[in-house]
């Protein structure tokens, strides 16, 4: 594969729940392995996307998955903490692209490659779409080992997003020490149990 061809992927996964990292992709494909079936990681079942998660993994030229942790969202807000999940992943894959695409409508600063924001680009860009897909499934297996050791709050289910249910455990148990307390919810769970207490 010549330098040319190291076009690379970026998605994360996580922005919005209240609790958990937010993790990012970096991904560069090989053109000589094709992938069937690479598109947005929520437009399939959780069951088709951990099965496309190894042959992602055997059949791209370089993949790399990255995290920014609770403590780094509250530190510096959302989107910047996605912004360094994202430089980690790109940093991670441990060859430099060529080019860079990112999902969404803005780039992070200080990347090693000239790079493009593309609206939908897990449905347009076969390498952002299994950056999508690898960012997903290691963030939602993270879920799952975090619901073990924080029995609860549920977090295999919701993953950490704000339904009813995590509304409810946030409400009887306050947070645990992977939710983000930045985020309006945790915070007025937050004050409520410094309130009872």
């Amino acid at each position: 594969m010549t330098h040319i061809d190291l076009i690379c992927g970026v998605d994360e996964a996580g922005r919005g729940p209240w609790a958990g990292p937010v993790t990012a992709a970096a991904v560069i494909l090989d053109p000589s392995q094709p992938i069937v079936g690479l598109t947005d990681s929520k437009k399939i079942s959780e069951k088709k996307r951990f099965a496309l998660e190894p042959e992602i993994k055997s059949k791209v030229a370089f993949w790399c998955v990255a995290h920014a942790e609770p403590d780094e969202i509250d530190r510096i807000n959302i989107r910047e903490a996605t912004f360094l999940a994202m430089q980690r992943a790109i940093t991670g894959l441990g060859q430099t692209p060529s080019r860079i695409l990112i999902d969404g409508n803005a780039l992070p600063n200080d990347l090693p490659a000239p790079a493009e924001a593309i609206i939908k680009g897990d449905l347009k860009e076969p390498a952002i779409s299994a950056a999508s897909i690898l960012a997903k499934t290691e963030r939602d297996r993270l879920m799952e080992q975090y619901c073990e050791r924080y029995p609860g709050y549920g977090f295999g289910g919701h993953k950490g997003y704000g339904t009813a249910a995590h509304a409810e455990a946030l409400r009887t148990l306050g947070p645990c020490p992977i939710h983000r307390t930045s985020f309006a919810p945790v915070r007025k769970a937050m004050l409520s149990e410094a309130l009872t207490n």
